[in-house]
Parts: structure tokens; sequence; C-alpha cells
């Protein structure tokens, strides 16, 4: 099934309503990292993955063998494009995409920034957005799914809409 760009905005937004913490502490971190870990090796593929605090304080982080220096560079871009916005990456693809813009028109430098799918804010009931979970190494809209299945399955919410292939 393919999703116009206005539909896709759409679930997103229902993601991110969806898929928020009660409370997120450095031991609820390592428990979803780990899950992201367990789901990716399940698959049989290899990712970088990151938890990261507003601050840039990393909190949970994996990278599989077969991943290298170019992977932690888009871990750092996802982060800052989801810290920047308090959306997911893949959101602000779709933004710029629908506005036929780029990062540069939003005054950041895209070498900073990555337009694609992969970050995921870590949205605390009643406080915000206080981090990001973050994935690289699949193709983006992959990366963005893996997210919410382990998100969604961490949070024990059985329905969220997905967005499967673009």
């Amino acid at each position: 099934m393919n999703l116009t760009i206005d539909e896709a905005i759409k679930v997103l937004d229902m993601q991110e309503e969806i898929l928020q913490f009660s409370h997120f502490t450095n031991d609820d971190a390592w428990e979803l990292g780990n899950m992201i870990v367990a789901a990716a090796k399940k698959l049989d593929v290899a990712i970088a993955a990151s938890i990261r605090l507003n601050s840039g304080y990393i909190i949970f982080q994996h990278c599989f063998d077969g991943t290298n220096l170019l992977n932690e560079k888009w871990l750092s871009r996802k982060y800052n494009t989801v810290k920047m916005t308090e959306r997911s990456s893949l959101y602000a693809y779709m933004l710029l995409q629908q506005n036929g813009e780029t990062f540069e028109d939003w005054g950041v430098n895209s070498k900073d920034y990555a337009a694609c799918g992969g970050g995921f804010p870590i949205r605390v009931e009643e406080v915000g957005v206080i981090g990001a979970a973050v994935i690289t190494g699949l193709d983006h809209v992959t990366d963005h799914d893996l997210l919410i299945k382990c998100i969604s399955k961490y949070l024990h919410v059985d329905e969220v809409p997905r967005i499967k292939a673009m």
C-alpha cells in the first residue's frame, strides 16, 4: 500500500500521539535498546542503534558487526533532526517533500541533519520530548518501522498505524 505524503504525515502524527512514555529512565533506555537489538538480530540485519537525551548524552548504543563510523554519522544526523523538530526524522522528510523544501530552507546545514526515517522522539506524557531513539543501516522507511514496532512492543501498545513502504 503506497500512501500519499498527506496520508503518511497523518500516520506519523498518530504514531507520535500514541507512542508516548509515562516515564523514561536510563533503565528504560537499556530495555528498549535491547529490544531494538534483538529485533534486528531476528531479522538478521546489521544496524547501529542509539538512544540519546536532548543534552546529547548517549544512554544506549549498540553497533552491529559490519557497521562503521559512517553509521555513527547517520545516527547523529537523525538525532539532530529529532532534537530540532521534536518530531520523527521521517516526519521531517515528509514535511520537506510536501513543501518542496530542503533543510537549508529551514536555516540548517544538511550535513548535520538527515531528512530520512530512523529517528523517533522519546516523548514523556506531560513533559514533552526528552530525547530520541535512532537507528540506521536499513532503508529509511524500514529503519522507522523497526523503531515503531519496538517502541510499540515496549509500551504494550497493540494498535499503531504503520508506514511500511513508500
